[in-house]
């Protein structure tokens, strides 16, 4: 039999209504007046009693499945699970995020449920703008052939060895030339090469970190971040952001609260995943708060040459008269992501714990591909690629900018990036959160990267990333267009249940 649900929902909340049919559903269970094997309405039916979208309950009812609430049974319905949650069988840790208001209370997880289902992204026809990666038509594939049959025919045996696990010592000091370009002055003793930029920040938080201290970013964030923070049981204090970058004002606030972060976060230019770029004023306020407070700042600097117009920053590291930047990035999102090579630029302080942690954790990066990218970046193959890449995702860029002031909602928001390789767009609170829209979106064989997963206090309901440069201009227009479409036809019915129901 089929157990009556009785819910409020509030059309005024920011939360959405999925989620509050999830906190709902769960304080039932819980409380013992859904018990085990009760059968739930269908998501139809549900959505028909209550005048919402049928997409919130399907929400709803995946997320609480995923938790173990709720088993599903193909032709016979959804169910509470006999061995749920509520008798303490599933538990779902927090991972170890603040919120940020400072004041100590553990912020609710981004919804990784939701970014498990961009997984049906990767199925073929997909129009996809949700991975964080340049597209593979970018990587110079010949160029890469050569460089590692000229490796293995100079080397031998010798390049399939074990490698130093400081790094290669060619590619260190190309590197330490590399950056120099950028404003870095550094020794190549100074340099620790990793598998990718995702490593090497994992590798900092391990050497300077202890579980349950504290390490600063700005909200929204980084993904990759979070998950290192829940893998090393670290606490997140989020700072908000604007177009400038991280709110420098509301960390030294933090900081005069007395509370004693280790590290501080940071993706200054072209951050994942809004694209904002830090000004030159925030960027010389932070290095001086972190010298003042003596906090280490991990700078990912990633996109930072992903620029195709405007006047370039220079890194913080290039600014840092202290050595208080640990400067992070890699080879992947410009050359070649599967060859995993990234680096980290430090100090003494911190160096040799750096080292002795990546001893532990891989021994050596693989020496194959060090040589390899050492070939091409000394033979200038890395530039003439950068320079392709940004070309072409200038032109990727404008066309999004193009499709998604003719197709998205008008009381959208967006700004112009000038590098990188995502939009940020904020949809109007009148439709459907961007969570509900991906459902939608991608029957339509389209799909972006849902907003809140950035977050660490279930904010960004309403966002969403896309990486237009993952797309050709014309899959771009037609990928916007179906999502402005999608969202219409969600607006639609989520006037006329207001209308149907205006005192929920």
């Amino acid at each position: 039999m089929t157990f009556p649900l009785n819910f409020t929902i509030d059309r005024e909340s920011e939360e959405p209504i999925y989620r509050q049919l999830i906190r709902q559903i769960k304080l039932q269970i819980e409380s013992g007046q859904l018990p085990a094997g009760t059968r739930l309405p269908a998501s139809r039916d549900l959505a028909d009693q209550m005048a919402i979208s049928r997409i919130s309950v399907v929400n709803a009812y995946a997320e609480l499945r995923a938790e173990g609430y709720l088993s599903a049974h193909a032709g016979r319905g959804t169910f509470v699970a006999r061995d749920s949650a509520a008798s303490g069988t599933t538990t779902r840790s927090n991972g170890g995020l603040s919120n940020p208001s400072g004041d100590d209370k553990a912020d609710t997880l981004p919804d990784y449920s939701l970014r498990d289902m961009m997984r049906l992204a990767r199925r073929p026809g997909v129009i996809n703008f949700s991975y964080g990666a340049p597209p593979t038509e970018f990587f110079p594939v010949q160029a890469l052939r050569d460089a590692l049959n000229a490796v293995l025919d100079r080397d031998g045996a010798e390049a399939l060895s074990y490698e130093m696990s400081e790094g290669y010592m060619p590619l260190r000091v190309a590197v330490r030339e590399y950056v120099s370009a950028l404003g870095i002055r550094c020794s190549a003793d100074n340099i620790l090469i990793t598998g990718g930029a995702q490593q090497a920040i994992d590798l900092v938080v391990q050497a300077l970190m202890s579980e349950g201290e504290t390490l600063v970013t700005s909200m929204p964030t980084y993904l990759g971040v979070l998950d290192i923070a829940r893998a090393r049981r670290v606490q997140i204090y989020s700072v908000p952001q604007d177009e400038h970058g991280l709110r420098v004002d509301h960390l030294e606030n933090y900081l005069l609260d007395n509370h004693t972060p280790r590290l501080i976060y940071v993706m200054p230019t072209f951050q994942n995943p809004t694209g904002n770029v830090m000004s030159m004023h925030r960027r010389r306020q932070l290095i001086n708060l972190a010298q003042e407070y003596h906090i280490p700042i991990v700078e990912d600097a990633v996109y930072h040459e992903f620029r195709f117009e405007g006047e370039p920053l220079p890194p913080l590291k290039a600014l840092d008269e202290s050595g208080m930047v640990i400067h992070i990035s890699a080879f992947t999102k410009m050359l070649l992501p599967g060859v995993r090579i990234g680096y980290l630029i430090s100090n003494s302080q911190h160096y040799e714990r750096l080292v002795r942690v990546k001893q532990a954790a891989d021994i050596s990066t693989s020496g194959l591909n060090q040589r390899a990218v050492h070939h091409l970046l000394t033979r200038g193959v890395l530039a003439q690629q950068l320079e392709r890449n940004n070309r072409e995702l200038r032109r990727r860029r404008d066309a999004a900018l193009r499709a998604a002031e003719q197709y998205f909602p008008k009381d959208a928001e967006w700004h112009k990036p000038e590098g990188g390789l995502y939009l940020w767009v904020r949809l109007p609170r009148t439709g459907p959160t961007a969570a509900e829209l991906f459902i939608t979106a991608l029957q339509r064989n389209v799909s972006f990267a849902i907003g809140n997963i950035f977050f660490t206090n279930g904010g960004g309901q309403y966002h969403m990333r896309l990486n237009y440069g993952q797309q050709r201009p014309d899959l771009i227009d037609e990928g916007f267009r179906r999502i402005g479409q999608a969202w219409q036809e969600m607006a639609q019915h989520y006037g006329a249940a207001m209308e149907k129901s205006p005192m929920l």
